[in-house]
């Protein structure tokens, strides 16, 4: 049932019941951690509005906050769209998603050290080897490595969704290279900037130390012998779709952003070039994908890598983050046994539920999902950004046939999920010079060292800008907004 809110840069707001609406119960009025806020924006006419507006995006245009969008025959650079109405998220509910996505890590990591060494959770069954062996991302050069202080995933990204009843469910786990942290902290400087003073009226948790976490992890996992460690953040350069962030971080944190020929191996042991000759390095944060670290263990063809780093790597001389290999647990294929993996390995019930989760490998849910793709989000397991999902019910006949074909090419390659009902947030939509309602998600941000874990209060609440789309990426023409986690 769709409602329309009178109210002051509500005008076009439809209050849909059929959806969790962050700002408005059930009974339309405001939810009350949002009153403060909601009075706030209600004082504004639509000029001083759009004002306000403009001045968070010139904040994102001074501070560069952007990335690249892949065309067939293009790249586009673009400024990270912004909403300027924050998503707010009570202390309890915070706790049960930080200690949710901390338990998720954790399993993430020992299923890796396992899968890589004795494979006991394959040989008692709980986990076929036949997804293991045939996952793009099972690194066979990583069996019996042993990771500085056994971390495998440093650095993960769970991406979540509040669903029609309230709940939060996990929709995927990103442990390859998570990125989107550098928005979060760009939201809450853009909202500093345009709303001068809201925070006197929140008592929220800062974002803003995620930089110096991010360092102490690193530091923590340095190779053994070393006392004051040298890291650096390795790029694959300024045309990279997240340059941004790198750079960021780098900045950040006050250590080097790198290339592949800014670093050398000699004796097994990583330098880099400076003008003051060469310096060893011990921790890398790596922002390249696997196969092209190293052109000497990997792609003979890469220019991006190092040759020899994974020969210095395997012998402990440098430290790698995340770890070569991380993919194959965020196999999306793999995420349809995570409950089984927590308890197995953590012996806890998963605090946060999956989505029910369909595996076109196995030939009973195959032809189930056959049978019902208008019903369902179908989904490669191997690809991130929003890239390669079909979601049913917007598919012609036509399209609908053609996914089917495609699935049945390769079943291993793709899962089927339930059309979620992602929860709606007030964003302001420029054309009608309102808010409107539109579905969002939450990236969290967890990180995992020697005797340390942080989770960053607030992660990165994405929203799909076009009216009803479930697609959230930026990729995909998605945008942002900052996340007020409450202090209790």
């Amino acid at each position: 049932m769709k409602e329309t809110i009178q109210l002051p840069l509500f005008s076009s707001y439809e209050f849909d019941s059929n959806f969790y609406d962050e700002l408005f119960s059930q009974n339309q009025k405001v939810r009350a951690i949002y009153k403060r806020l909601f009075n706030l924006f209600s004082e504004y006419s639509v000029k001083e509005f759009d004002a306000l507006n403009e001045r968070a995006k010139e904040s994102f245009f001074n501070l560069g906050i952007t990335f690249q969008v892949y065309g067939e025959n293009s790249v586009q650079e673009k400024i990270f769209p912004f909403d300027l109405f924050p998503r707010i998220i009570e202390h309890k509910e915070w706790d049960t998603i930080e200690n949710g996505v901390l338990q998720r890590s954790k399993a993430l990591n020992h299923f890796l050290w396992d899968v890589y060494h004795d494979q006991k959770i394959i040989k008692q069954g709980i986990v076929p080897m036949e997804l293991i062996s045939s996952s793009e991302n099972y690194l066979t050069q990583m069996k019996d490595i042993n990771p500085p202080e056994g971390v495998y995933n440093h650095i993960s990204g769970t991406d979540l969704i509040k669903h029609s009843d309230g709940n939060y469910y996990v929709l995927e786990d990103n442990i390859r290279c998570p990125s989107g942290v550098s928005y979060v902290i760009g939201n809450r400087t853009a909202v500093k900037h345009a709303l001068f003073g809201v925070f006197n009226k929140y008592n929220t948790h800062r974002v803003v130390d995620y930089g110096a976490n991010l360092l102490e992890i690193m530091e923590s996992v340095k190779p053994k012998g070393v006392d004051n460690p040298v890291c650096v953040i390795i790029t694959p350069g300024v045309y990279n779709s997240a340059y941004y962030e790198h750079s960021f971080l780098a900045k950040q944190m006050g250590i080097d952003l790198v290339e592949g020929r800014d670093l050398f191996v000699e004796n097994d042991f990583v330098y880099k070039r400076t003008i003051y000759g060469p310096t060893k390095v011990d921790v890398i944060y790596r922002r390249i994908d696997d196969l092209f670290i190293d052109p000497l263990t990997f792609r003979p063809d890469s220019v991006l890598g190092v040759p020899g780093i994974f020969s210095a790597y395997k012998k402990g001389n440098v430290c790698l983050v995340n770890a070569p290999g991380t993919g194959v647990a965020d196999d999306k294929a793999i995420y349809t046994y995570m409950p089984e993996i927590i308890k197995y390995y953590l012996n806890e019930d998963a605090i946060l539920n999956n989505v029910h989760t369909y595996h076109c490998s196995r030939k009973n849910e195959l032809s189930y999902v056959l049978e019902n793709v208008d019903k369902l989000v179908i989904k490669p397991v191997d690809e991130s950004g929003g890239y390669g999902i079909s979601i049913g019910n917007k598919l012609t006949k036509e399209e609908i046939q053609k996914v089917k074909e495609t699935v049945k090419e390769n079943p291993r390659k793709y899962i089927a999920q339930p059309i979620m009902s992602l929860s709606t947030h007030p964003t302001y939509i420029e054309e009608t010079e309102s808010f409107e309602p539109r579905h969002v998600d939450l990236r969290t941000f967890t990180l995992l060292g020697k005797d340390k874990e942080y989770v960053l209060k607030g992660g990165l609440s994405r929203v799909a800008l076009r009216k009803g789309n479930l697609v959230v990426n930026s990729s995909q023409g998605g945008g942002s907004k900052d996340t007020w986690v409450l202090k209790s």
